[in-house]
Order: C-alpha cells, then sequence, then structure tokens
C-alpha cells in the first residue's frame, strides 16, 4: 500500500526514448522492378531483328522476271510484309544461319542450330512487346531460351573459342543461373543499408573529429611551448635537474612553422578554386 501511496504523490513519470526509429535514419528500400525470363535484359539478346523492307519480296520469287513487268498490286502480294507471319520468321532465320554456317549445305551443326533459335527467339520476343497476353508463345518463348542455354553450355564446356565466337556473331550475352539462388527480401536489404549507413556516419565523424584536431594542433603547440619555456626558466632559477631541454622546444617550434605554412597553402589553394569556380 505505501508503494502505490508513494507511486502516486510522485506524479506523471516522464519516459524518454533511447532507441532510433526507422523513420528517423534517411534509409529507403525500393523494391527493385521484376524483370521476365522472356526480355532481352534476362535472355541475353543484346541485339533486335533488323528491320524488314518495304519491297523485299518471297525468297522463291526474287529472281521471278515476270514479276519486274508486274503491276504493283501484284507484286504486292508477293511481298514478305503482305504474308504469313511464319515466312517472315523463315527468312530472318535463313538470313541468320548463313551468317555462322560452316559451308553453304550446313544447317545441323552446333552454330546453325543457335542462329535458328536465336531469330525465332527475337521473333517471339517483339511478339510479345505487341501482345504481352499472349500465354502460348510465352511458354514457347521461355521453353526455347533455356534450351539455347542449354546448348551455350555445351558448347562453352567443349570448345570455348567457338562458343566465343558464336556470342560475338550473334550478339549474346551468355548468362548462367547462379549456383545458390537468393530471394531478395526487404528485411535483409534494410540490414545491409543500415550497416551501409551506419559505416558512412562513421566514417564522417571520424573525420570531422580529425579536421578539429588538425585545427586545435597550432594553438596546442603555442600553448606547450610557452608552459615549457616556463618550467625551463622555474628549474634553472630553482636550481634542479632540468628535464625540458632547448631541442625539444626547438623541435615544437620548428613544427609549429610547418603547420602554419601548410595551413597558409591550405588556404591559398581553397581561395584559387573558389575565385576559379566563381570566374566558371
Amino acid at each position: 500500500m505505501n508503494k502505490l501511496l508513494n507511486i502516486a504523490q510522485a506524479g506523471q513519470r516522464q519516459f524518454v526514448r533511447e532507441y532510433a526509429f526507422k523513420s528517423d535514419l534517411k534509409i529507403k528500400w525500393v523494391r527493385p522492378e521484376k524483370i521476365a525470363c522472356y526480355k532481352p535484359e534476362k535472355s541475353g539478346d543484346l541485339a533486335k531483328l533488323p528491320p524488314l523492307k518495304a519491297d523485299e519480296l518471297l525468297p522463291e520469287f526474287r529472281d521471278c522476271k515476270e514479276l519486274d513487268r508486274a503491276d504493283e498490286s501484284v507484286k504486292s502480294l508477293f511481298k514478305l510484309s503482305n504474308n504469313a507471319s511464319y515466312l517472315t520468321t523463315k527468312f530472318y532465320r535463313d538470313e541468320m544461319v548463313k551468317e555462322v554456317q560452316r559451308h553453304a549445305q550446313d544447317f545441323g551443326s552446333m552454330e546453325a542450330k543457335l542462329a535458328k533459335m536465336t531469330a525465332v527467339i527475337r521473333r517471339y520476343q517483339e511478339h510479345m512487346d505487341k501482345n504481352p497476353r499472349d500465354k502460348m508463345i510465352k511458354v514457347r518463348l521461355k521453353e526455347l531460351i533455356d534450351k539455347r542455354k542449354k546448348f551455350l553450355k555445351y558448347l562453352r564446356r567443349w570448345d570455348y573459342p567457338r562458343f566465343e565466337w558464336i556470342l560475338e556473331k550473334l550478339d549474346l550475352v551468355y548468362k548462367p543461373p547462379p549456383t545458390h539462388f537468393h530471394w531478395i527480401t526487404r528485411k535483409e536489404s534494410l540490414q545491409k543499408l543500415t550497416d551501409t549507413y551506419c559505416e558512412n556516419l562513421k566514417e564522417e565523424r571520424l573525420e570531422a573529429y580529425h579536421k578539429q584536431l588538425q585545427a586545435e594542433q597550432i594553438p596546442f603547440l603555442e600553448e606547450a611551448i610557452k608552459k615549457m619555456q616556463f618550467v625551463r626558466q622555474e628549474q634553472i632559477s630553482c636550481d634542479v635537474p632540468v628535464t625540458v631541454t632547448e631541442e625539444k622546444i626547438a623541435d615544437s617550434k620548428r613544427q609549429l612553422e610547418m603547420l602554419k605554412e601548410l595551413q597558409q597553402a591550405e588556404a591559398a589553394a581553397s581561395s584559387k578554386k573558389q575565385n576559379e569556380d566563381g570566374f566558371n
């Protein structure tokens, strides 16, 4: 009962917070944007397919002499842009194979297969940019990207010079899967950001304290020289062993002169820099 009376008589207690909230720290974490696995940033395609020419004809009718004398409306029927999409894909696939094939009849080597897959992948990526909800093409594109990665992994293991050459020819970047998958979480990211913030804050305060000590060096040495001279005179007048030698005082004076020269040089350099900034 007495304890309760004492607490009531003490009045309202005042609590002081001795810890920091997250809002007190200048730390902001933004969740990284999720990039789809079929996007060029993830698949490793650095280049896109070249634009199709407006007057590009179907490959089997390029050398047709009758089309040269035909009407424009007839020619438009044989243009690649006015025909089915799979014909355009086939055209790009054949053109890309020609860049990497070993000979004119090479359509089954590792390089030719990678060129075919790359052409189809880039065609599918163009389609997904226009139709992002096409799930069937999306699944096909993911499967084809994974298949190309397996082929590149095999080529990288058994023929590294050819692997480097095919990456350069097809404008690709090989992105192997990570050895250990790790989710990016808000808690862990905030811990890392907090550690970085504390390290930077410690460095800033140490740098400020270092500058403060440097600024106090000259007054400290001046006062130390005066005290050493006074102590030396008192020891001589009292006829006691002298502990402060003239060499110590001379060394302190020399150090004081060096600090003053250094301070003057830094002041001149800073004023010169300010003048140059103002002139610019």
